[in-house]
């Protein structure tokens, strides 16, 4: 029996956004201003001007929205890369343990609690 399109079997991955071409090019702006934070000074100017800073990337006013509320999950539906999301989550103080909470609906303790007990049953 032949398998169905790739897209529509990567599209039923719950929980999943695939990160295709189209993504690639409605997160472009976003993509492109996170990648400016690999200079410190510009991590600097965000953090003293955020509305401006996004403004001179000309964000959609989706992955605006996106960033303004802090949510990872957000960033990625609106072309945010998690490579380069990896550096605005840095600004934001966010470390992977708060990413994968967010990406899985829980608070940052019951994550860090899943990744412990999967440990302890790897170990055993």
């Amino acid at each position: 029996m032949p398998l169905p399109p790739m897209r529509q079997v990567q599209d039923d991955i719950p929980g999943t956004i695939l990160f295709d071409s189209r993504l690639a090019r409605k997160g472009y702006a976003l993509n492109r201003m996170c990648y400016s934070f690999n200079d410190a000074a510009n991590r600097t100017a965000f953090v003293a001007d955020e509305d401006s800073y996004c403004a001179r990337y000309a964000l959609t006013p989706e992955q605006r929205e996106a960033v303004r509320s802090r949510q990872v999950l957000k960033m990625l539906a609106a072309g945010g890369n998690a490579y380069y999301l990896a550096k605005l989550a840095g600004i934001f103080g966010l470390d992977m343990q708060d990413i994968g909470a967010q990406q899985t609906g829980v608070s940052k303790d019951a994550f860090r609690d899943r990744l412990v007990a999967a440990r302890q049953v790897e170990e055993a």
